[in-house]
């Protein structure tokens, strides 16, 4: 699936993205996050990933909008207490 992030065009995979973060160890997932098997992501993490691009070079929008098209789950977790 072709998508724009950051101005630049990718073409994106469902299995592709799944290959990539395999062995990639989740942030503390706050704020925007994607389900990638079972294991949860800040997508700005996985935006830096697949993209190769610095996070500060797209928002959070654009990869969770890539990301849904491609059929993952996205989702927002908030900061509990417990996770302080």
């Amino acid at each position: 699936m072709r998508c724009v992030i950051a101005r630049f065009p990718f073409d994106f995979v469902m299995s592709e993205v799944q290959d990539l973060m395999s062995g990639i160890r989740p942030e503390p997932a706050i704020g925007p996050c994607v389900v990638i098997g079972r294991r949860t992501y800040p997508v700005k993490q996985v935006g830096e990933v697949i993209t190769k691009q610095d996070r500060r070079d797209f928002t959070a929008g654009e990869v969770t909008r890539a990301l849904t098209r491609l059929g993952f789950t996205c989702v927002t977790h908030t900061a509990t207490t417990e996770s302080l």
